[in-house]
């Protein structure tokens, strides 16, 4: 009785779902810093790094979805097999797409327009597929937020063509709506299973689809990486990506899509901050101000939580 009456008076004060999902975001931050080291050490590409950040994920989600739920690991009906597919395939959909816009458009376009335009993608889907009303404090918090991530990036367009741009942009579009589709499909499967289930199916899914696309393209799947270079590899597929999606997932239970999909968009204020403490990579003049809002943005979703 005691425990339970202390989880009670936390949960009053902490919106713990809210924090699961922020605390993820804060994880997938630390993504394009490994990534930008791994290519440092080690001639490599995207299908091939998102291949084995599947591929070292699965197993460590299999084994630990099997300790925590026994024999129920792989039991789940029919539909909602498909839909837990579904979330390796946007998984690996979304990969796919954004690393292919990053030589077309450039790494601050690709992630301005994904990162800005998938919590919209989030909040329209969610109000017309699973009936989610947005809050005054979700509508004030949106749009803070996807300025305050517009400034703190601080975008300066390459020089590409037209073409190279439409491309770029149709792309960058794409992986902003495979995230969405799996921030949705996370939503629909949260109070029904384990969190480690969807993820643990899903991912090792995924894993099969990004062989078979990184074996498809010339070259095929890059296998040769230095003993650093492998661990930057496991770095990506055990924490931010197998610990992630699970603390994303155990988070979603109690997260409204629209709200946690706001919530995600911490990972480019920590990939900032990371990129300034260990790259000397300068911030813009608006990226205070971009970073503030952001901050703003994200403190409206926990009182819009705490009040609900």
């Amino acid at each position: 009785m005691g425990s339970q009456a202390q989880n009670d008076a936390a949960s009053r004060f902490v919106p713990l779902g809210l924090l699961q999902v922020t605390s993820a975001a804060v994880l997938w931050g630390t993504v394009g810093i490994a990534s930008k080291s791994l290519y440092s050490l080690a001639n490599t590409d995207p299908l091939s790094i998102g291949f084995f950040r599947l591929a070292f994920a699965a197993p460590a989600l299999l084994i630990a979805g099997r300790l925590a739920t026994g024999d129920r690991l792989l039991r789940v009906s029919g539909r909602d097999l498909v839909r837990m597919a579904g979330i390796g395939a946007m998984m690996a959909l979304y990969q796919a797409t954004y690393f292919a816009a990053i030589p077309r458009v450039g790494v601050t376009v690709t992630t301005l327009v994904t990162l800005c335009t998938a919590p919209l993608f989030v909040a329209l889907l969610a109000t017309g597929l699973l009936g989610e009303r947005l809050s005054r404090f979700t509508l004030l918090a949106l749009p803070a937020a996807l300025l305050g991530t517009a400034l703190l990036i601080n975008v300066n367009p390459v020089q590409v063509s037209s073409a190279e741009a439409v491309v770029g942009i149709g792309l960058a579009l794409s992986a902003a709506m495979s995230y969405a589709a799996l921030v949705l499909l996370s939503r629909t499967l949260a109070n029904r299973y384990h969190p480690l289930q969807p993820i643990a199916i899903g991912f090792t899914l995924g894993a099969a689809l990004l062989l078979g696309l990184a074996s498809l393209q010339p070259g095929g799947l890059l296998l040769r990486y230095s003993p650093l270079g492998w661990l930057h590899l496991l770095y990506l597929g055990l924490v931010p990506t197998a610990l992630a999606y699970f603390v994303f997932l155990a988070g979603m239970r109690t997260t409204p899509a629209t709200t946690a999909s706001i919530a995600t968009l911490a990972e480019p204020l920590t990939s900032a901050l990371l990129a300034w403490l260990l790259f000397d990579e300068r911030l813009g003049p608006t990226s205070g101000l971009g970073a503030a809002l952001l901050i703003g943005g994200l403190l409206l979703q926990y009182v819009d939580q705490r009040q609900r």
